[in-house]
């Protein structure tokens, strides 16, 4: 099936309550699309690299920074996601009824930028006291943060189904979106590379936590400058008023939406469990040098970003169903090539002998298809979200937006809980030169493997009825 633009006529697209306003971003000349497309890609910068920074290394600075158990490393992580969880729907709902002369979506990105930036660097920081103390105060601080993040991130999200109402643009900003959030990652790496050399210094990681804090407030302000423009005309919900009960009957009515979010869920479960699992595998299991496993995470960041080209293009000429399918399936086979990869000889250095140059090879071929299939977990679903907005006449996208990340939460906040608990079952131990249980290494490489695995191929049977339009042939984007 192919996945083309809709065919709009060129005329305006104001305000749903009929204001008029610029042309869709479509038809506009190419340099207003580019001054678009790269302000919209800066405003997932700041905060992909705080995603990407926790992702890899928060379990590592709670445990072997903090001196965590590892349950309880996973039971804050599960707590701070259960609430980013709660306020979703609620954020979702204001920012839908916000009315302001930017329009709905601009002032949240305003107002939260400058505090997220300093609550996401605290989430660094090391506070003195018992565990329990630390427990309560890393609890305390990733509630705030991550509300603040819901602010910026949810608006910023609905706004791909607001700016345009073009099939192949929405594609690009969304390609645009996670391109540079994937760029703001492969930054994080490097200064996680750079930086956390020793990950049991906690003053490592503070350093981190503040260049991160300073970059996501930046992009997130330069974001909302450059779609100003546009986002003050863009199309808009339809006032309405209605109960709880009545905006959970229109979601889970909505066959569409339940498709893309079961395939959202899936899909970022199964990325959450391996990225969280990445620097574990790399030097206990795999026995890759410390200092080197930072840098082993570029690869995948490489891939994914290339991944995010290559799938805008195959959405573009063959439709976005098929390119989720060759993704997902080159990234199930690098997972399992992952579980059954052999260790290096620990007392060699990874290019001292031909047989661990071998393996070392093997490894980065195994998480650069991993980059390369997992990027259509960062597009596919996003891309197909506004299909569904569509489908409701009112399209209210901060309330889809909400209820599909408030669920994606949810799901992962149990499966870092899941994480944790399984790493203590075990038996496994965050500290340097210890030599792991065979059983610890065989929990390590399942959640780098076949529970990825398997996550993702139940998000390919979630989709096998999804209906892709056949629409008539339009010329590729420039």
């Amino acid at each position: 099936m192919t996945s083309q633009p809709s065919t709009l006529p060129p005329t305006g697209s104001g305000p749903a309550a009929g204001g008029e306003g610029p042309l869709d971003p479509a038809f506009q000349s190419p340099g207003r699309r580019r001054r678009l497309l790269v302000s919209y890609g800066l405003g997932d910068a700041g905060t992909g690299m705080a995603a990407s920074l926790i992702g890899f290394y928060l379990f590592l600075f709670y445990t072997s920074a903090a001196g965590l158990p590892a349950w309880m490393a996973g039971l804050v992580l599960m707590l701070a996601r259960l609430w980013d969880a709660i306020n979703d729907p609620l954020v979702g709902w204001l920012s839908d009824k916000t009315r302001s002369p930017w329009g709905p979506r601009l002032p949240w990105l305003l107002w939260s930028a400058v505090p997220l930036g300093v609550a996401m660097a605290l989430m660094w920081w090391l506070p003195p006291g018992s565990t329990w103390v630390k427990f309560a105060v890393f609890v305390a601080i990733s509630v705030v943060a991550n509300s603040l993040y819901t602010c910026v991130n949810l608006p910023y999200s609905a706004l791909a189904a607001e700016l345009t109402t073009d099939v192949s643009m929405r594609t690009r900003l969304n390609t645009a979106r996670f391109t540079g959030s994937i760029i703001a990652g492969l930054i994080g790496i490097v200064l996680g590379g750079l930086l956390l050399r020793d990950h049991s210094d906690p003053g490592s990681y503070l350093k981190v936590g503040m260049l991160s804090g300073a970059i996501i407030t930046t992009s997130t302000l330069l974001c909302a400058w450059g779609i100003a423009p546009t986002a003050r005309h863009c199309q808009q919900p339809v006032a309405s008023t209605g109960t709880t009960r009545r905006l959970l009957r229109r979601v889970t009515g909505n066959g569409r939406f339940l498709m893309v979010l079961g395939l959202y869920l899936l899909l970022w479960c199964a990325l959450q469990i391996m990225q969280t699992a990445a620097l574990i595998y790399l030097p206990v299991v795999m026995r890759v040098p410390e200092g080197w496993s930072n840098w082993i995470l570029l690869p995948f960041q490489i891939s994914t970003l290339v991944g995010l080209q290559i799938w805008n293009r195959v959405s573009h000429h063959r439709g976005r169903v098929q390119a989720l399918h060759w993704g997902t399936w080159l990234w199930i086979g690098a997972c399992l090539l992952a579980m059954v990869l052999p260790p290096l000889d620990a007392a060699l250095a990874p290019f001292g002998s031909f047989a661990n140059g071998l393996r070392l090879a093997l490894l980065v071929l195994a998480i650069l298809i991993v980059g390369l299939g997992a990027s259509t977990a960062y597009l596919i679903p996003w891309s197909l979200l506004p299909d569904a907005i569509d489908a409701d006449p009112e399209k209210p996208a901060g309330q889809y937006s909400a209820w599909m990340v408030f669920t994606q939460k949810i799901c992962i906040s149990f499966a870092l809980f899941f994480f944790g608990n399984l790493m203590s079952l075990s038996g496994y131990q965050a500290a340097r030169g210890i030599d792991q249980p065979d059983s610890a290494l065989l929990a390590i490489r399942l959640c780098m493997g076949l529970i990825p695995a398997v996550l993702v191929v139940l998000g390919l049977i979630v989709m096998r009825r999804w209906p892709e339009r056949r629409l008539p042939p339009q010329p590729s984007p420039a």
